[in-house]
């Protein structure tokens, strides 16, 4: 005569034909692990410019989110909030590159500074990252595309070009993932601050503009 199993009995009967991917997914929970990248930026030394910058950081640049999706489960993974740290290194670097800064809330505030010279706005186009137990590499990576944008205060546009930022940091020296892709993307951020601060001249139409204005 057969027993009928039990239901638990039955539920750990079957966890035995489960794989350890299927098995890990069904016991770990469906919510994501979030990242807030944190770090510090020095300043760079370079020769400011005579100019007074007005600075927009629009919602979508300071409050930006990147979610990594489980390639296996289709979940969100990993989110990586990054915003608040993009606006602490601009916020760094462009008080260095120009001898006047004054952040603005948004264009309509334009009117109200006469004395600017420029506006300035980043934006973020496109934010990658790579997990050793994804690409099979001992690194975490980060890559990040940026668009910046230039214009003078009357709205016409004086320069619009891509940026790109690379950062990666060894696995072997952290113990966690949030560790590791905090890491990588300061110096993502870090690699970013040097480009922009060392190069801003050199962007053809911002040297177009200096040295018709006498800037250079």
């Amino acid at each position: 005569m057969l027993v009928k199993m039990s239901g638990l009995k039955q539920l750990f009967t079957g966890f035995r034909f489960l794989t350890p991917v299927t098995l890990s997914m069904l016991l770990a929970g469906c919510s994501a692990s979030v990242i807030n990248i944190e770090g510090n930026y020095p300043s760079p030394l370079v020769n400011q410019l005579p100019l007074t910058l007005g600075v927009i950081y629009d919602d979508n640049f300071s409050n930006y989110s990147f979610t990594e999706i489980d390639e296996y489960s289709g979940d969100d993974q990993y989110i990586i909030n990054s915003g608040a740290s993009q606006v602490d290194l601009f916020n760094t670097i462009l008080p260095a590159v120009f001898s006047q800064v004054v952040f603005l809330e948004s264009a309509d505030d334009i009117a109200s500074h006469p004395e600017l010279d420029m506006i300035f706005q980043p934006g973020i186009e496109e934010f990658q990252v790579g997990l050793p137990q994804k690409t099979r590499l001992n690194v975490y990576e980060i890559w990040v595309k940026y668009n910046m944008r230039l214009s003078a205060p009357d709205g016409n546009s004086i320069a619009d070009w891509v940026m790109t930022a690379y950062g990666k940091s060894p696995q072997e020296t952290f113990g966690s993932v949030d560790a590791g892709v905090n890491e990588a993307a300061v110096e993502a951020l870090r690699d970013l601050a040097a480009t922009f601060s060392l190069g801003f001249a050199n962007i053809p139409e911002v040297n177009d503009w200096l040295r018709t204005n006498n800037v250079l």
